[in-house]
């Protein structure tokens, strides 16, 4: 019968051996040392000058003193000497939480299992039933490997969503990609409940939609409103000479037809018969800031022409036709005034 067990190397008792006590206390000195191993430090070569009992190196190569002659063994200070114990191979050291096997030459980190088919992976955080990957970091780095890189989003169905959503403190405030649909979109929440549509690509043509955000009475650039044949046309307005309303204004009523620039720029026109016993008025459709120029014709088979019998004001002129002779004739005038409404 050998004198040792055969993993541990543990010393039996004998028959007829006397003090038996000794060898039994020396199995459990080593079992101490043994079992449930934890170490100071892995590969090292000097002795402490001061061990704890019961503390435990692991040594590496070209241990010096004490140690020399012990290279990749045990050394355990125990009942005041060290007491050196061989590893095994496949033996278990821990330093704290970081855990290391014995190949029968050095102290290795054990290979982690295949992560294949997980359960989930939290990283800093905890993962749950719904988020089977969830990272808690400042950032998070996807790079290539020498060329390209994509980050793929796949849904089962077209009625189904793949999409990435922004939150503020866990509330939903914009999620863009396949939401419901196979068309890219993007909308925005200002409370995570009540969502707007503010973009929208067509899958099949690549059309572009915009239900409220595109549209030019809601865009600007550089501060100023952008405009469109939507809102080209509108009421004019100016703020200490600079245009604030829509870009033409158009308009009509008994005494003609104006229009108005977002320059300042008014002009007006208008039709109406002369009187062969005196001048006629006409007051514009639309009021100026200052005398405006009035310009016209006279409808006539003979010569006949438009005549101001007085200054124009702001908002009327006094108007004649006249033939060669200066004698009034009631014919038609085409007029036009142009001016300024600011």
């Amino acid at each position: 019968m050998s004198e040792t067990s055969s993993n541990l190397i543990l010393p039996y008792l004998q028959a007829a051996q006397a003090q038996k006590h000794l060898t039994h206390n020396e199995a459990l000195e080593r079992l101490d040392v043994i079992v449930q191993l934890t170490v100071q430090g892995f590969g090292a070569v000097t002795p402490p000058l001061a061990p704890d009992e019961g503390q435990v190196w692991a040594l590496g190569s070209g241990a010096v003193n004490e140690w020399a002659t012990h290279d990749g063994a045990l050394a355990a200070w125990s009942n005041g000497g060290w007491l050196f114990v061989t590893p095994r191979t496949g033996w278990r050291a821990a330093l704290g939480s970081e855990l290391r096997l014995w190949d029968g030459a050095d102290w290795l980190m054990p290979d982690l299992p295949a992560l294949q088919t997980l359960p989930g992976v939290g990283v800093n955080t905890s993962y749950d039933a719904t988020n089977k990957l969830a990272v808690a970091s400042e950032a998070v780095l996807f790079t290539h490997v020498g060329a390209g890189h994509q980050v793929k989003l796949n849904k089962a169905g077209a009625g189904d969503t793949a999409s990435l959503l922004y939150q503020s403190n866990w509330s939903g405030r914009a999620e863009m990609g396949l939401a419901g649909s196979d068309n890219w979109s993007l909308k925005v929440s200002a409370d995570g409940s009540a969502w707007t549509d503010a973009l929208s690509v067509a899958a099949a043509s690549g059309a572009v939609s915009a239900p409220v955000s595109l549209e030019a009475a809601n865009l600007t650039r550089g501060g100023s409103q952008v405009f469109s044949r939507d809102n080209i046309l509108g009421t004019v307005s100016e703020a200490s000479g600079l245009p604030t309303g829509a870009v033409i204004e158009a308009g009509s009523n008994a005494n003609g037809r104006f229009v108005r620039l977002a320059d300042g720029t008014q002009i007006c026109s208008h039709s109406l018969t002369a009187s062969a016993g005196a001048a006629v008025s006409w007051t514009y459709p639309a009021v100026f800031t200052a005398a405006p120029v009035v310009t016209g014709s006279a409808e006539a088979v003979v010569l006949s022409a438009l005549c101001l019998d007085a200054a124009p004001g702001t908002s009327s002129a006094s108007l004649s036709a006249r033939d060669a002779a200066d004698a009034r004739r009631a014919d038609v005038l085409h007029v036009t005034a142009t001016g300024r409404w600011f």
